[in-house]
């Protein structure tokens, strides 16, 4: 078996993708966790974009952007997360390649930096709900993207749903609630043990947190960086 390292930073969304895809092939790796505002030598000569996740094979190759990481720990490690249907195969990464204009709609309102910009960015969370709203009803029941299998997809929104939620709890949206097959989808997710690198209380502390790092402004209704008994 391969060695596994994995570079996040953490709190990171897509390193998060990552690391729950090497969890639901069982797979060992080691996480190592680097400052966003210190990335050390090492680093920035493993990662060509600068950037994390990256994905470190035997000491020797790098892998970096998540969605190829995925790809390719889905092709060389057993069990497959895709459909063994071409043509569901297909859809599934069409919808995989929506996930970038999807989490900068649902997590927005956690970068706006004034009410105006705030209320802006939640109006777009509607739309990209919607969207996945009628793509869930087409694949039929069950707690996953395509019914019953965990997939791909599944990992790719998983961390971003998961924000939504931390968002929701620091200042209500009050918008899944009216999308009952994406709510239940997203519970789903964060039910799945592979979904958490933390345990869910610290690592929403850590997220908090970093709202007030960065000053942003919902960060003004985190009371305590500490997650309530909510």
């Amino acid at each position: 078996m391969a060695k596994y390292l994995l570079v996040s930073f953490k709190t990171c969304p897509w390193v998060q993708r990552a690391a729950i895809v090497l969890r639901e092939k069982n797979v060992a790796f080691e996480f190592r966790h680097i400052e966003p505002d210190n990335r050390p030598d090492w680093f920035l000569a493993i990662s060509p974009h600068k950037k994390v996740p990256v994905l470190r094979i035997d000491e020797k190759v790098s892998l970096f952007e998540s969605n190829a990481i995925a790809e390719y720990l889905d092709e060389t490690i057993a069990p497959r997360l895709h459909p063994d249907d071409p043509i569901l195969r297909a859809i599934n990464r069409a919808w995989t390649d929506y996930v970038p204009t999807f989490a900068s709609s649902v997590t927005a309102t956690g970068y706006a930096v004034d009410e105006a910009s705030y209320k802006t960015s939640a109006e777009k969370i509607p739309v990209a709900f919607e969207r996945l709203e009628r793509a869930l009803e087409k694949q039929g029941a069950g707690p996953f993207f395509n019914g019953a299998k965990y997939s791909l997809v599944d990992a790719a929104y998983a961390p971003f749903l998961q924000r939504y939620f931390f968002l929701n709890r620091v200042r209500p949206l009050g918008v899944i609630e009216k999308f009952p097959r994406l709510k239940a989808w997203a519970e789903a997710l964060i039910k799945r043990p592979s979904t958490h690198s933390f345990p869910q209380g610290e690592f929403e502390t850590l997220y908090r947190r970093n709202l007030k790092r960065r000053n942003v402004w919902v960060s003004q209704f985190v009371a305590d960086v500490a997650v309530a008994a909510e």
